[in-house]
């Protein structure tokens, strides 16, 4: 069967996707399938590195408007597509009108992922572009597709709420378990970005720096009572706000020694270095730095606005609501080192069972097949 993915950016600086959507790709084409990955560019970037890549990876570039990611190199791409299936991941866009003129004219299934932009507060946040997105945008495609994928059982229920009766296929994100010299080795180029990490206990948010993650309310909760020797580290992709505006925030409230902020651009993943993963976010649809920091054997807190009421049933971190989450900061930082790692190890051995790349394809692939049957 061949595959054809359409995400709009493979960017490190937009997320989760430009990772799990390349993951997902090589693991369908490890199974033996042709599959191609499509995206889009931002002009004068350098070329995609795709070295170690199973899948076919090609990117083209963006065009005014760069905002909706218009690309007539990747329409005219996908013309010519031999897609037996077509997988696009994320709404709004105009990748998603392409994928449905695939689809289409080669009466093939259009499978979306929304990756968490039907999503609570996602999906409420500027409403009415989306309502235009959906009319003048991509007209017609959601209903047209023949399925949908959701990372999560959450995520399901927010598409079924707002009326949608296609097939949805509930696959988790995968995550790779970082070996114990990667460990070590971020672990130790923190230590040196970050000294005060070497001697203290670390609670790490790490994440884009948007709105939705409520960044600025953490900093803001985290600064209203004493934290002992607890530092929160702050590392992310520039988006609402840029790490020298967070830092200088911090300044101005004289909590240098209470908070650091990093850009994480090009620098090795922070979960070595902390003892605690935090994220209070309004929205996710799975939360992928929240299943790599349990791969990493961190613990996590988290808002109930995200698929992971698991943490607490597996013994390996905290969900619940926003307006417990000062509490829920106060419990986690006062629990024993010994009990934080302990949980930790939890977290590693769910996430090794349960968040498996090869275990994700298996299940679309599937899925794949039986969009394909229903329409023979």
């Amino acid at each position: 069967m061949r595959v054809c993915h359409i995400v709009p950016s493979l960017e490190e600086r937009h997320g989760g996707p430009s990772k799990s959507v390349r993951a997902l790709a090589n693991a369908q084409a490890a199974l033996g399938d042709p599959v191609e990955l499509l995206a889009t560019l931002e002009p004068g970037q350098p070329p995609l590195a795709a070295a170690g890549d199973a899948a076919r990876i090609q990117v083209f570039p963006r065009e005014s408007p760069r905002w909706l990611c218009r690309s007539t190199g990747l329409a005219a791409h996908l013309r010519t597509s031999p897609a037996e299936v077509v997988h696009n991941h994320a709404l709004w866009l105009l990748p998603l009108h392409y994928a449905h003129e695939t689809a289409h004219r080669r009466q093939v299934p259009l499978v979306i992922s929304p990756r968490g932009m039907l999503s609570g507060w996602a999906y409420r946040h500027r409403r009415w572009r989306k309502r235009l997105a959906s009319l003048l945008v991509h007209p017609g495609a959601l209903s047209a597709a023949a399925g949908w994928h959701a990372t999560s059982p959450e995520e399901r229920d927010d598409i079924r709420a707002l009326g949608f009766k296609q097939p949805v296929c509930v696959s988790p994100n995968g995550v790779p378990l970082p070996t114990d010299a990667e460990l070590a080795a971020a672990r130790a180029a923190w230590h040196e970005l970050c000294p005060a990490a070497r001697s203290r206990p670390v609670a790490l948010f790490y994440s884009r720096f948007h709105r939705k993650k409520r960044l600025r309310e953490l900093i803001d909760l985290w600064l209203a009572a004493p934290r002992g020797d607890w530092l929160l580290l702050i590392v992310g992709v520039a988006e609402d706000y840029t790490a020298a505006e967070l830092s200088a925030t911090i300044a101005a409230a004289g909590a240098t020694d209470r908070v650091a902020v990093f850009d994480g651009a090009g620098r090795p993943p922070p979960y070595a270095a902390a003892s605690l993963f935090v994220l209070p976010s309004h929205s996710e649809n799975f939360g992928l730095v929240i299943a790599e920091a349990l791969a990493a054997g961190v613990p996590a807190l988290v808002t109930d606005t995200t698929p992971w009421s698991g943490l607490q049933t597996n013994g390996c971190g905290w969900c619940g609501p926003w307006e417990n989450y000062a509490a829920a900061l106060g419990t986690a930082l006062a629990t024993p080192p010994a009990e934080l790692a302990a949980m930790g190890r939890r977290g590693r051995a769910w996430a090794a069972h349960e968040f498996s790349w090869a275990r994700a394809a298996r299940l679309l692939v599937g899925f794949y097949r039986h969009l394909c049957d229903e329409r023979r």
